[in-house]
């Protein structure tokens, strides 16, 4: 019998789906079929297959498999995909259902280039289906490098926008995977960058349950996520990557996760390198493995023949951790070739097609903030007589990438967006203006300083990029490895925007267009500009989608998925994992814009709400509604937003925690009523001991446009409020 008979019998026996299984439901036949892979490999064999490279079991028709691949927004590391806004924008469109849909063009794609990718026996990292996303840690300081990664720092927006995520990604069949989806990084993990390999987040039991871990559970629970990625840091002293508490206790057998956990990509080494928990690799692996991992984003599990001779780990042991991984194959029919898989055959002309990247443009509009609009100077006439646009970003495709970004074949920068949008009579002239990376001030004789200054509307760009913030080493202009020291912007940028002002002529109107994926300081930028705008990084059809918005084809409708504070020097320390004094939920005093906010074209009323159940009881769910009116001349978007303040807010409990939302779209006049239903869990407060419980006393619940805040009915927020007690 020659070799390749023995591998088609192998693979036929393997992939019987009558006879001996015929009984079974798919998932236990399948755990059958994992189990009998497993009995065939040595024990070198399933060492190579618990690394993110594996080279394939040859003998057993198993091909070379890299479980490492990147989808934060869009395919990304892998050549040509459609190029999405970074999830920090995505956050802000507070829209799950276009959420969703970018997660399945995301998978759409991915089969596309992975079977075109495997035909070419091109088995090599970022071509796979196990896609490293979505990044659901919280944005709990506005330093952090990679904050842009996240939905924000509200742990309900983050579940809701992962769940779409994870949802569109994976797909619907009841066993196959489109692709898997992974929640990272588990857990208490958000900067400092400098630090992340060594340092030990001890966070309160409180803060834990209430803010780091809810957006992993309702991934876990309501998307069933396939993998969870451990963090490098440490979390109560353990390893993160290897801690039974986080990855055994509370994700298997509190949650119920069935999929496998990876490590961080050499986070392992850090175990005994920078965490100095074990002596080497091997007991750094073996208290992995024992804690519940499953696979290495890595080499340190090369060791882990030397940890079973050791006596530090059984066979058994790596079979259990092996078992996860090839379920997951199995799901994406890729073990072996899976003739019931419904996942094949997806065409490449589905990448970057039309419909893609009519859905990225719409992605981009819905993200983008519109923070000021003095004398409702936007949107403007196509037939302006003088534009002057000026700012690095406003033709550098690297302003519109962000993190973890995918190459696409056509990206619209910002000016050519403008300029595709004014009369064929409008002057439009450009300069830079200042270098996006900090040299030194600007010559005030500077020509595009002068030109600014006496155009009839200038359009300036301003912020970051991905060479000031990001991840660990990615950020080269950084202060501080990836993380920012505040939240200023470089001196040269705000210099450059000081002689605009000086210099404008009286008729000069100033529209500021901010990019980046963090708050930054606009209090001197507010003050001094007419119009600011947050476009995030917005993906490849930015540039067109920001004209869209400013010359009135299309309403803003995004709101802050995070605050943007006055300053960072009240914060608390940036590795202070507490959350007292952060975000909307405790921070006091300091606020420049409230997380929620976001103006739009026209005008709507929101009427008074109602509380429509009469006897509120503990325990049970309570039910509002509120009527919602344009009362402007074009049609806009509302984000209903729903907030809940407990008996102890602002003592034992945040002054306000976002429960519900709703984006409605409403004609010139329409009037809607949104209803909302508030569950007991909803109402409950997080105790010290990380439990939580309703308490007895007086419950808020505010309805508006923005989070409840005094900033807010100071920037003009619609707030709705009603109180009962319990």
């Amino acid at each position: 019998m020659t070799l390749r008979s023995i591998i088609l019998t192998l693979a036929a026996g393997l992939f019987l789906t009558a006879g001996a299984y015929a009984q079974e439901s798919k998932e236990a036949a399948m755990h059958r079929k994992a189990a009998e892979v497993i009995a065939q490999m040595t024990l070198d064999e399933k060492i190579s297959m618990m690394m993110n490279s594996t080279p394939g079991v040859e003998r057993l028709g198993i091909k070379p498999y890299d479980w490492w691949s990147e989808a934060l927004h869009g395919v990304a590391r892998n050549g040509r995909a459609t190029v999405f806004p970074e999830p920090i924008g995505l956050g802000a469109t507070f829209d799950p259902v276009l959420v969703k849909k970018i997660g399945e063009v995301v998978s759409e794609e991915g089969r596309a280039k992975f079977d075109m990718a495997r035909s070419m026996k091109n088995y090599s990292r970022y071509t796979g289906l196990t896609f490293w996303a979505p990044n659901i840690n919280i944005f709990r300081d506005p330093r952090w490098g990679r904050g842009m990664e996240t939905y924000g720092e509200d742990p309900f927006l983050t579940g809701t926008m992962g769940t779409a995520y994870v949802k569109g990604i994976q797909g619907d069949d009841p066993f196959y995977l489109k692709a898997a989806a992974c929640a990272k990084h588990f857990a208490v993990h958000s900067g400092p960058e400098s630090t992340r390999h060594s340092y030990n987040a001890v966070p309160t039991l409180k803060d834990l349950y209430e803010t780091y871990l809810p957006a992993f559970e309702r991934l876990v629970k309501d998307a069933k996520v396939e993998v969870v990625m451990g963090a490098y840091n440490r979390v109560f002293g353990d390893s993160a990557s290897g801690s039974k508490f986080l990855l055994t206790e509370t994700l298997r057998d509190q949650w119920g996760f069935n999929g496998h956990v990876v490590s961080d990509c050499g986070a392992i080494d850090d175990i005994y390198r920078g965490h100095h928990i074990a002596q080497d690799a091997a007991a750094a692996s073996a208290i992995a493995i024992k804690a519940g991992l499953n696979l290495e984003c890595g080499s340190s599990f090369r060791s882990l023949k030397t940890a079973v001779d050791r006596g530090l780990l059984t066979e058994a042991d790596i079979d259990k951790a092996l078992e996860p991984l090839i379920m997951t194959q199995l799901r994406l029919g890729i073990l072996y070739d899976d003739p019931d898989c419904p996942y094949y055959g997806i065409p490449t002309s589905v990448i970057g097609s039309a419909e893609h990247y009519a859905l990225a443009r719409q992605a981009a509009v819905e993200s983008m903030v519109l923070l000021k609009n003095a004398d409702n100077l936007l949107p403007l006439r196509k037939d302006i007589q003088n534009v002057y646009v000026t700012g690095t970003a406003a033709t550098d495709t690297y302003s519109m990438m962000g993190n973890y970004y995918g190459i696409s074949d056509h990206y619209s920068t910002y000016l050519q967006g403008i300029v595709s949008k004014v009369s064929d009579g409008t002057n439009v002239n450009y300069k830079p203006g200042y270098t996006l990376v900090p040299t030194k001030d600007v010559n005030p004789g500077n020509y595009a300083t002068s030109q600014a200054a006496t155009a009839d509307y200038t359009i300036m760009f301003m912020g970051n990029n991905g060479t000031t913030e990001g991840e660990e080493s990615d950020a080269i202009s950084s202060p501080s490895i990836g993380d920012r020291l505040n939240i200023d912007l470089p001196e040269n940028q705000m210099s450059f925007f000081r002689q605009v002002l000086r210099q404008r002529s009286r008729n000069n109107r100033l529209i500021v267009v901010l990019t980046g994926g963090s708050p930054i300081n606009l209090q001197e930028i507010a003050a001094g500009a007419d119009a600011v705008i947050m476009a995030w990084y917005p993906g490849q059809e930015g540039g067109d989608a920001l004209a869209e918005l400013l010359f009135g084809e299309k309403n803003f409708s995004g709101k802050l998925p995070v605050t943007f504070p006055l300053t960072t020097d009240t914060l608390p320390a940036f590795d202070d994992y507490t959350m007292k004094g952060r975000t909307y939920k405790y921070m006091e005093g300091n606020t420049m814009y409230p997380f929620g906010y976001g103006l739009a074209y026209g005008s709507s009323i929101y009427g008074d709400l109602t509380l429509l159940t009469k006897k509120p009881k503990m325990g049970e769910s309570v039910e509002v509604e509120i009527p919602v009116m344009n009362s402007g001349n074009v049609e806009r978007t509302e984000t209903v937003q729903l907030y809940v303040s407990t008996p102890n807010a602002g003592a034992d409990a945040p002054f306000s925690q976002l429960a519900a939302f709703e984006r409605i779209t409403l004609k010139p006049g329409q009037s809607r009523t949104v209803h909302f239903t508030v569950s007991a869990d909803q109402m409950k407060e997080f105790q010290m001991d990380g439990s939580a419980k309703q308490v007895k006393g007086t419950y808020t619940i505010t309805v508006g446009s923005a989070a409840p805040t005094e900033r807010s009915e100071e920037l003009g927020a619609a707030l709705r409020s009603v109180s009962f007690k319990l």
